[in-house]
């Protein structure tokens, strides 16, 4: 990074949002650089506790994520940058409230996997990682792989009457109502 200001964070409905993202070198210097400025920007977007390429204009596979800070953590990798990370194991499904950077204004009630385990790979030196996580790190870590796949937690919405306005930074209140007793399906791993 040369110093200038972190990258804004893209808003619904730009194109890149919906766009699935490339595969990339993960050695490669300009994978590298991005992935700086990505976590750059994650730091800047706090309480956000996750940014993916996509939402700051490149449309690669290239995570960040930092729940550390969050008051529902149980796992905490700490800073996490991810190249070409993939889904390989979910379970524990459950309806969870989540919001986005990219989708300001509102938030919803979707069904994510409670415990997951992803692989990817290190900006620099390539190597393979896995990591498992579970509570808020697993939610944050699968809204980020739905970015590199083109799609928002709009998309993953269990009902209309579950997508909520937020008032005055915080979400509004979740209405009583049934959960869902299927997971959503889970699309790119």
């Amino acid at each position: 990074m040369t110093g200038d200001a972190p990258r804004a964070v893209l808003t619904a409905p730009h194109p890149l949002l919906t766009t699935p993202a490339e595969p990339v070198d993960a050695t490669d210097p300009r994978v590298v650089a991005l992935a700086a400025e990505l976590l750059a920007a994650l730091r800047t977007t706090r309480p956000s506790t996750g940014l993916a390429a996509p939402q700051i204009g490149t449309a690669v596979r290239l995570i960040a994520a930092d729940v550390s800070l969050h008051p529902h953590a149980r796992s905490c990798a700490g800073e996490v940058v991810l190249v070409n990370p993939r889904l390989v194991a979910a379970s524990g499904w459950r309806a969870v409230r989540e919001g986005c950077l990219s989708v300001p204004g509102l938030t919803g009630e979707t069904v994510r996997a409670s415990e997951i385990t992803v692989r990817g790979e290190l900006p620099g030196s390539g190597d393979a990682v896995t990591l498992r996580a579970d509570a808020v790190e697993a939610l944050c870590l699968q809204h980020q792989l739905d970015h590199l796949d083109g799609l928002l937690f709009l998309d993953r919405i269990v009902e209309a009457s579950a997508l909520h306005p937020v008032w005055q930074g915080l979400a509004a209140p979740a209405l009583t109502r049934p959960r869902p007793s299927q997971p959503a399906p889970i699309r790119g791993s």
